[in-house]
């Protein structure tokens, strides 16, 4: 069986390998081969890659924000309405005419220090000595002095009191421009101080004027022209000290530089459509790459490397080669084998007990795959593949099929890793999380909604990974974009087409799985409500004895779901005759003392397993479901009947075999724990004043003689884990007859 499933896998897997040429790309030339005839053949290949590249490499398409353009104005005339604010407090300047003084010298007398004007002022005596003066000082005294000889003594008194207004006036400029730069409200942008200095201060108002204007028109121009994000500063600098130097005053050019420097950011943004559509048309506009050759021409010399183009004629004309490339497909057949090998030690580990059914699903679900890719070229179907070998066999025999269809896949076909990765990443998220075992804190996917809303995480996977994986090659991530949606939607569509296929597979190849089983819990099933309706005390011992097993189940780490509906169907049979069972008579007649035939007696009771199998078969219940039916009781002696037989003094030869049920006994665990909450749920339902102690102690004689007659050597319990069923049980018991506050009488 082994090799004839590597034979199958490596013949469906490595199908490339049946027609591969033998004078390939790379390979040496054994003799000189000619055109037979003339032609044109278009490298298909090498055009792919040409278009490919020519996606990659378009440029990108930006477009100037308007939105970021209205933020720059407003933050440029931020800084101008702070320079208003400043030269409010400054007053007018020149202050007096130049032709009074120049402005050299207003600017000296209006910054001096207190000192250095009072050195001015008694300059102004006329038996003073200017040799103690600096140059700007005495160029100062002597001004003034000019113009008190050729005035009044009143105008000259009127130009003193107008310097000092002036002084005054640039001190309180000074501490305006000191508040500012403390103001929490222009952190934002450079401080006032480091844009307004001594030099702004001393600009005269016509060129403040012109400097706001000749800046606003320089920020338009550059705004128009865009900027780039990620232009560097030194770049932007030198940009913005071009357009400066043309327009605005040289003493204010570096003021201006300072303003829109801080002002000025990137404007530009990407048109993602445009762009696109400019990608797509560089490589639509990419020509077919065309090898022609006349007849008789050589298309190859002999020892000579085949090159691309080489091939793509020695392939039209048939001189390739082709044929089955044995030494690669044995090579491959190999690595089957050792993929056929890790599936088989990881089923070992996990103790998964598959049977043959699951062996051909299994198989035939793999195959799927490369016949997929054979017949579109590009689909997989690797995610609807993952989904129902997660949830049909858990997440072990999901992840690994999954990881391990994924490398032989890359090495056996000829598929593309850009849509293959994408692929295999949904296959193997559906096939991790799609598996009905728990992760720690996780239950196992219960409903089909779950289910659905992994479909949709499997195709954002999808999506995203194509997007991640095709981005590495081009940089325009939005050139590939559609293409990603597509492939999203891709992943989608194959988990709505698992969804649809669960049901015909899990009921042609008699699986079960989480989903299965809930649904067939129901409670209003057709065979569960004749059971409550017919035999109504067989289905509240039905009932209890799910609590016990489902709680030692989960303690276990069993299959919880597989374990509830088991035992919800393991009694159906009672159905047949249900007065032939003490919890259905209510109190009235026993029908056995009727009989008073303990042989005919075990009979009946006997008969609740086969006829049960018969109602499964024809409600064409699940195998694993079935298996509760005989597994629950095993080959164990009907006790009663057989010490009543006995005890008759009767001409019947007495064989014990007469009082057995026929068995199998229990084959797993969980049919294990169904055995003995069965045998143990009569006995704790009879005690009312027990205590846990006298509890414990009954049901683990009941475990004990279980274990004694061998009803559990099938079922892979051992004696620790039948201590831990005990507890679990008398926890159980417990909770089910907790004491209640006694009322008084009224």
């Amino acid at each position: 069986m082994f090799v004839f499933v590597v034979l199958l896998l490596s013949s469906g897997l490595g199908y490339p390998f049946y027609n591969q040429p033998k004078l390939d790309v790379g390979k040496i030339a054994p003799q000189t081969l000619t055109a037979p005839s003339s032609a044109d053949v278009e490298d298909v290949k090498t055009t792919e890659e040409r278009r490919r590249e020519a996606r990659s490499g378009a440029s990108a398409i930006w477009v100037v924000d308007p939105v970021i353009n209205g933020q720059i104005h407003q933050n440029l005339q931020q800084l101008l309405t702070k320079g208003d604010r400043i030269r409010e407090k400054l007053g007018n300047f020149p202050f007096v005419k130049i032709s009074v003084l120049s402005t050299p010298t207003q600017t000296y007398l209006r910054q001096a220090t207190e000192s250095q004007w009072q050195q001015v002022l008694r300059g102004l005596d006329k038996n003073s000595n200017l040799a103690g003066l600096n140059s700007v000082q005495q160029l100062a005294v002597k001004k003034l002095r000019t113009y008190r000889e050729s005035n009044s003594s009143q105008a000259f008194a009127q130009l003193l009191k107008a310097i000092a207004q002036a002084r005054q006036r640039y001190n309180t400029a000074l501490n305006v421009l000191s508040a500012m730069s403390n103001d929490k409200t222009y952190s934002i942008y450079a401080q006032p101080e480091t844009l307004y200095d001594a030099t702004f201060l001393n600009l005269p108002d016509a060129d403040w004027q012109t400097t706001q204007i000749q800046v606003r028109q320089t920020l338009d121009r550059m705004l128009a022209q865009g900027i780039y994000p990620g232009l560097s500063n030194a770049n932007l600098n030198s940009a913005i000290q071009m357009q400066v130097s043309v327009s605005v005053p040289t003493t204010a050019q570096p003021l201006a530089r300072r303003l829109l420097s801080d002002a000025i950011a990137p404007n530009l943004i990407k048109d993602i459509e445009q762009t696109k559509l400019i990608a797509e048309q560089a490589a639509q506009a990419v020509e077919p790459a065309i090898v022609s050759i006349q007849k008789g021409e050589v298309i190859v010399n002999a020892r000579a490397k085949i090159t691309q183009a080489d091939f793509v004629l020695l392939d039209h004309f048939h001189l390739s080669q082709r044929g089955i490339d044995w030494l690669h497909l044995i090579r491959f057949s190999g690595i089957v084998a050792l993929a056929v090998a890790i599936f088989k030690l990881v089923e070992r580990r996990i103790y998964a007990k598959l049977r043959q059914s699951d062996y051909l699903l299994i198989l035939l679900l793999t195959l799927s795959a490369p016949l997929l890719i054979f017949l579109t070229k590009s689909f997989t179907g690797l995610p609807a593949i993952g989904l129902l070998l997660g949830s049909f066999y858990g997440t072990a025999i999901g992840g690994t099929v999954m990881v391990l269809l994924t490398i032989l896949l890359s090495m056996g076909t000829e598929l593309s890793w850009h849509y293959l990765v994408p692929s295999a990443a949904g296959g193997i998220l559906g096939g991790l999380m799609a598996g009905q075992w728990r992760f720690p804190g996780r239950e196992a996917l219960r409903t089909r909604e779950e289910l659905a809303t992994l479909g949709i995480l499997i195709g954002l996977t999808q999506g995203l990974v194509y997007l991640l994986v095709n981005t590495a090659i081009a940089p325009l991530w939005y050139a590939v974009l559609g293409a990603a949606v597509l492939n999203g939607l891709a992943g989608l569509f194959w988990s709505i087409l698992a969804l649809g296929l669960s049901p015909y597979l899990e009921a042609l190849f008699d699986l079960v799985t989480p989903i299965r089983l809930a649904e067939l819990s129901n409670p209003n099933r057709p065979l569960l409500k004749r059971l409550a309706n017919e035999a109504p005390g067989t289905f509240q011992h039905t009932l209890f004895v799910a609590t016990l097993a489902e709680t030692a189940a989960r303690a276990l780490d069993c299959n919880v779901e597989l374990v509830r509906a088991g035992i919800l169907y393991h009694d159906i049979g009672k159905m047949h005759d249900p007065l032939g069972f003490v919890e259905n008579q209510m109190g009235g007649i026993n029908k056995h003392d009727v009989i008073n035939d303990p042989w005919k007696s075990a009979e009946i009771i006997k008969k609740h397993v086969s006829e049960g199998l018969v109602m499964a078969r024809q409600h064409k219940l699940p195998s694993a479901i079935q298996a509760f039916i005989p597994e629950h009781q095993g080959t164990i002696l009907i006790a009663y009947f057989y010490q009543q037989a006995q005890q008759q003094n009767t001409e019947k030869v007495l064989h014990e075999s007469d009082f057995r049920y026929d068995g199998p006994i229990p084959q797993s665990k969980e049919t294990g724990i169904a055995i003995l909450a069965d045998a143990c749920e009569a006995a704790l339902r009879s005690l009312k004043d027990a205590t846990p102690e006298a509890a414990l102690a009954m049901v683990n004689k009941i475990l004990k003689a279980r274990w004694q007659d061998n009803q559990l050597v099938d079922s892979g319990l051992t004696r620790p884990e039948m201590s831990q069923i005990a507890h679990i049980f008398v926890q159980v018991w417990q909770q089910f007859h907790h004491q209640r506050i006694a009322y008084p009488k009224l």
